[in-house]
């Protein structure tokens, strides 16, 4: 029975993985700030772990807790995010930080935390939830495209490092998907914006990000899991998976649009109102 350690599992994807790796017979433990919000989680056998992705004691302490309490951490799924939406020259330092606090030097210190186990075992699976916004830049998403950016680059380095020690990584690339996350990220943009140079688009695009993250289009967060746990399951798991609403598109028509084509219909975006 594999142990699986899941980040960022109080609400959304990372709770929706928990449970169902769990239905499916894995020992999981599900970590986050608000442990509160799993103790309906236990029923199902998973334990809550109180874990802040900025704080190393409280890292050091959570994987410790796993590997007294069995042995071992097969697979590790770094799915703790955070976005803070706005204009580059609008978002304030200590946000910017912080979602490079979060999206990468939580999660790569995570993975320094649980690869010693895994090495010693000569086996282990890492499962980065990227985002398709490490692989297009998105109008206003300056600050958080940089964090997945960086959570791609990384995946890919620990991919290659660690291939000999029979560990292998899996980025999950994950579109538009049904959560609350969007419209926080909605809200964080607006209120970067208001009073500045970049509020008309700002307000604009906000508008058009909470509409659609609210409405039925989205992928809903059970495609992601399923992404996940076949990354869990397969003898071979793929190096990405990307997934969810709109996600092969962006991805697509970023490569193949010249530049000032892509940005221009950026732009545009930011001047409709839905």
């Amino acid at each position: 029975m594999k142990v699986i350690l899941v980040t960022g599992a109080s609400s959304g994807i990372g709770y929706e993985t928990a449970r169902t790796l769990a239905q499916k017979g894995y020992r999981v433990y599900a970590a986050a700030r608000r442990v509160e919000k799993m103790e309906d989680l236990r029923p199902l056998g998973i334990v809550p772990l109180r874990m802040d992705v900025t704080d190393e004691t409280s890292m050091q302490e959570g994987v410790r807790t796993v590997l007294e309490a069995e042995g071992r951490i097969d697979v590790l799924v770094n799915n703790a995010g955070y976005g803070y939406f706005g204009a580059v020259e609008n978002v304030p330092m200590e946000e910017a930080r912080r979602q490079q606090e979060v999206n990468v030097f939580g999660l790569a210190r995570l993975c320094q935390l649980v690869l010693p186990s895994m090495r010693a075992q000569g086996s282990g699976r890492i499962i980065n939830v990227a985002s398709v916004a490490g692989r297009v830049v998105m109008y206003y998403g300056g600050w958080y495209n940089v964090s997945k950016y960086s959570v791609e680059a990384l995946s890919d380095a620990l991919r290659m490092e660690l291939k000999p020690f029979g560990i292998n990584v899996s980025i999950i690339e994950p579109g538009g998907i049904h959560t609350a996350w969007g419209v926080i990220a909605a809200d964080h943009l607006a209120d970067s914006s208001r009073g500045t140079v970049y509020e008309q688009t700002g307000l604009r695009m906000s508008a058009t990000m909470r509409k659609g993250y609210e409405s039925n289009l989205l992928a809903r967060p059970a495609v992601v899991t399923r992404a996940i746990v076949r990354a869990v399951e397969s003898r071979r798991p793929r190096t990405r998976y990307r997934i969810g609403t709109g996600s092969f598109l962006l991805v697509f028509f970023h490569a193949v649009l010249p530049t000032r084509w892509w940005d221009a219909l950026n732009r545009l975006a930011g001047r409709i109102r839905i």
